[in-house]
C-alpha cells in the first residue's frame, strides 16, 4: 500500500459476518432446507460451511439442509475461528451430543466459555471440559432461568439456539443486545421458534418440538460500514456507503461528527465526507456492549485518532488484549501511550510506511487505515486475517482510489488450518 490518497466513490456494504456464522450454525436445528441470502463473503463463512458439510449437511449454493447431523466437530476446522463455539448449543439441542474442540481465532483476550457451559448445564446438559475439548450430553434440554454475569454475544446466541428446541420456557437475563443477536432471533422465528425480547436485556424463548425450513436475508455488516467510514474520515474524501445499517452505528457516527467529519444519512445510504483542509478533533472513546461503542471498531478508531489534533483517551473495557495494533502504529510514527486498558493518543502525527504483521481481523483493518494515511509504502504480512472480516477489501479500496494491491508470498497463508 502507498498512502496519501483520498477516497471517493460509492460501494455497497455486504452481509454481516457476525450474523452469518451463528445463523449458519442455527441451520442444524432443522432437517428441512434453509436458504440464506446476503451471507458475508469472507473466509470465516467458508470455514463454517465446511464445518456444516463435515457434520453431514448438504450445502447447495445458498441452501443448507441438515437431514442427518453428526455431533463431532472436526478439530482442524474448529480451531480456525472462535465462532465455532456457536455450534455447541444447536448440536446439543438437535443430537443430544456434542464434541467440540476448543476454538481458535484471534488472540484478543480472554473470551471465556464458562457462561455458555453454565447456562447449558442449567438446561440439563452434562458437560465436561478438558484442556482441548468440550464434550456434552443430554437426553433433552429443558427450559431454565439463566442470568449472565456479562452480556456475552456468543453465549446469548448459544442459549437462544439451545432453548429453541428445549422443553419449556427459557429466560436469559443480561442478554447481549447486538444486531447480530437480533438477526439470529429473527431467523429462528422464521423457522417456527418462539423468541421474544431479542435486542433487550431479557430474552424469553418458549421451546418448540421442531423447526421447519425457510428463507432469511442476513443483515448488512455494521462493522464493515464502520470501518470504511473511519477510513474515509482518516484519509479525507467523499464516499457513499450503500446498504449501510445506519441504525446500528449511533455511537460511531456521533464520534465522527464530534471529530469534525461530515455525516449524512439518507435511508440506507451513508455519506462520509471530509475535506483535507478540515482538521480532525481528538475525541475520547470507551468501548462497551451494544448499544455502546463496538469493541470491533476500537482499533480502527485508534488509527483515526493519530490524525486528529489534540489528545484523547481510547479505553477498551471488553477485551484485555485488544491493543495489538498499537506497537505497529507507534512504529509508523504514532504517539500512543498504552497503560492497562487505555491508550493515550496525541496527534496529528505524520505516519510513514513500514513492514507490518497483521495480528487479528480488526487490528489488520486499523493498520490498513494507517497505511492509507502514511507517507511511502507499507507491506502488510498475514493479510489473510483481514480477509476473514472484509470481502474484496483490496478491490473495494482500489475502486475508491487507494493505491493497494496483493502479492502472494510463500508461507503467507495458513495452510495447516489454524489462525491462532
Amino acid at each position: 500500500m502507498r498512502g496519501g490518497r483520498t477516497l471517493s466513490g460509492r460501494i455497497a456494504i455486504g452481509g454481516s459476518k457476525n450474523a452469518s456464522l451463528p445463523i449458519l450454525a442455527a441451520t442444524l436445528l432443522t432437517s428441512e432446507p434453509v436458504t440464506l441470502s446476503n451471507l458475508a463473503e469472507v473466509t470465516d463463512t467458508a470455514v463454517m460451511l465446511e464445518i456444516l458439510a463435515a457434520l453431514g449437511c448438504t450445502v447447495e449454493g445458498e441452501t443448507v439442509t441438515a437431514r442427518e447431523v453428526g455431533s463431532e466437530v472436526p478439530a482442524e476446522l474448529a480451531r480456525r475461528m472462535r465462532a465455532s463455539i456457536v455450534l455447541l448449543g444447536p448440536l446439543l439441542a438437535r443430537t443430544g451430543e456434542v464434541r467440540l474442540p476448543k476454538p481458535g481465532g484471534d488472540d484478543i483476550g480472554d473470551r471465556r466459555v464458562e457462561q455458555h457451559l453454565a447456562g447449558l448445564r442449567r438446561m440439563g446438559a452434562e458437560i465436561e471440559e478438558t484442556r482441548t475439548e468440550i464434550i456434552g450430553h443430554v437426553d433433552r434440554l429443558r427450559g431454565a432461568r439463566v442470568v449472565l454475569d456479562m452480556p456475552t454475544v456468543t453465549g446469548t446466541e448459544n442459549l437462544i439456539m439451545a432453548a429453541s428446541l428445549a422443553d419449556g420456557r427459557t429466560e436469559i437475563l443480561n442478554a447481549a443486545r447486538e444486531p447480530h443477536v437480533q438477526d439470529l432471533a429473527r431467523m429462528l422465528n422464521t423457522l417456527g421458534a418462539n423468541i421474544i425480547g431479542a435486542g433487550t436485556q431479557e430474552v424469553v424463548v418458549e421451546g418448540v418440538e421442531r423447526l421447519h425450513g425457510g428463507d432469511h436475508t442476513v443483515i448488512s455488516d455494521y462493522l464493515e460500514a464502520g470501518t470504511y467510514a473511519i477510513a474515509v474520515a482518516a484519509t479525507g474524501g467523499d464516499v457513499h456507503l450503500e446498504l449501510s445499517p445506519v441504525e446500528d452505528l449511533p455511537m460511531l457516527l456521533l464520534k465522527l461528527e464530534e471529530a469534525g467529519v461530515g455525516v449524512t444519512v439518507d435511508g440506507a445510504d451513508l455519506r462520509i465526507a471530509r475535506d483535507l483542509g478540515q482538521e480532525l478533533r481528538a475525541v475520547d472513546l470507551t468501548t462497551w456492549v451494544h448499544p455502546g461503542f463496538p469493541t470491533d471498531l476500537q482499533a480502527q478508531y485508534t488509527a483515526l485518532m493519530t490524525q486528529a489534533r489534540g489528545t484523547c483517551y481510547v479505553s477498551e473495557f471488553l477485551f484485555e488484549n485488544r491493543f495489538q495494533h498499537v506497537p505497529d502504529l507507534q512504529r509508523m510514527g504514532a504517539e500512543i501511550e498504552l497503560k492497562a486498558r487505555t491508550a493515550r493518543v496525541t496527534g496529528p502525527r505524520r505516519l510513514h510506511g513500514a513492514d507490518l504483521v497483521v495480528p487479528d481481523i480488526r487490528s489488520g483493518a486499523a493498520l490498513v487505515i494507517a497505511a492509507l494515511c502514511a507517507e511511502g509504502e507499507s507491506l502488510l504480512h498475514r493479510s489473510w486475517h483481514v480477509d476473514r472480516g472484509y470481502p474484496d477489501l483490496v478491490a473495494r479500496l482500489t475502486e475508491l482510489g487507494a493505491d493497494i494491491h496483493r502479492e502472494s508470498l510463500p508461507g503467507e497463508h495458513p495452510e495447516s488450518g489454524t489462525y491462532e
